[in-house]
């Protein structure tokens, strides 16, 4: 099977290109390498640098002719979607309906997409469930909007086009290769700068929870989507809320550093809270999280350990590295 991977040279996409291409699948990577980094691609797919919305891109299709598209390229960055909402939506939805015109065009039988668990369902309030596949979306970004919208755009394409499509709806993604320089990914950025020698600021009282799983688990979704007898959304999370206070306490604990915990002013608009209820993905994917939290830790921390080892082995500093996703 042919599967392109859009956004392959990023955190959660290179781990999901990794993951098809150690199961025998050929991968196509598409990733415009604005965030996305080179030190990611596998050296076994096969690369165009691209922007999703390049004219390029029916080449792509025309010339490779995948049977799935897997579309992890994205705009990320929740805050910079408020200050710019029309250039997240250029990215994150127009960018996604270039992909579902080509997909119809060229015969892909099936739409992986990244969606968010998180934004896509607003703040949870205080003691409800984990957010279900059945709940509201109520998302109170631009991000969050333009997820939702995309992920509608993907019902009209499959009611009228007969094109299957899965939407991986992710918890607080973290792992191996997540930008530390960036303003998401709380686990990098307190890892870096935690082993820097740096002092992390948690914003606010940290008692805001975010449902954290780890990248490998999330690389083993997108896997077992291939085969979905159904189409929809699924949540991939643990069902385990955890705070930046919990999280912060974890980390300093298995770096073994010494740092004080400081907090700094509350993020305006910052959503509180966010669990999911992954029971559908359990049913109808058979997916279940494997890598706990402190072991998903962990593999983290021994990740920036091993690049800060390099960096004083005289390689290239991680710093200019950087371009995640």
């Amino acid at each position: 099977m042919k599967i392109l991977v859009t956004g392959g040279a990023g955190f959660i996409g290179s781990h999901v290109a990794d993951r098809y291409i150690a199961d025998g699948y050929q991968v196509i990577v598409i990733d415009n390498l604005v965030t996305g980094r080179m030190e990611n691609l596998n050296p076994r797919a096969h690369f165009s640098q691209m922007d999703i919305l390049d004219e390029g891109i029916e080449e792509i299709f025309a010339r490779e002719r995948p049977e799935v598209v897997n579309h992890h390229a994205a705009q990320i960055d929740v805050r910079k979607s408020v200050q710019d909402p029309l250039f997240d939506a250029q990215t994150n939805v127009l960018g996604t309906l270039n992909l579902l015109e080509k997909s119809v065009k060229y015969g892909v039988r099936q739409f992986v997409f990244a969606s968010s668990g998180g934004a896509i369902y607003g703040d949870q309030p205080e003691g409800a469930p984990a957010a279900s596949e059945e709940d509201s979306l109520r998302p109170i970004s631009p991000y969050g909007v333009a997820k939702a919208a995309a992920e509608l755009y993907l019902h009209y394409y499959q009611v009228v086009h007969r094109m299957n499509f899965v939407s991986l709806r992710y918890g607080n993604v973290y792992g191996p290769r997540q930008d530390p320089f960036g303003e998401a990914g709380v686990v990098a950025i307190f890892a870096e700068k935690l082993l820097s020698g740096g002092q992390p600021l948690i914003n606010g009282d940290g008692l805001q929870t975010r449902d954290y799983v780890y990248v490998e688990d999330v690389a083993e979704a997108n896997v077992l989507a291939l085969n979905s007898k159904t189409s929809g959304p699924f949540n991939i999370g643990t069902g385990i809320e955890k705070n930046v206070n919990e999280l912060f306490g974890n980390l300093l604990r298995i770096s073994g550093k010494s740092v004080r915990e400081v907090h700094g002013p509350p993020k305006p608009g910052e959503q509180r809270r966010s669990v999911l209820n992954c029971a559908k993905a359990q049913a109808h994917l058979g997916w279940t999280p494997k890598v706990s939290f402190e072991n998903g830790l962990r593999k983290t921390v021994e990740y920036f350990e091993e690049i800060h080892r390099r960096e004083r082995g005289g390689h290239r500093p991680l710093r200019t590295q950087r371009a995640a996703r």
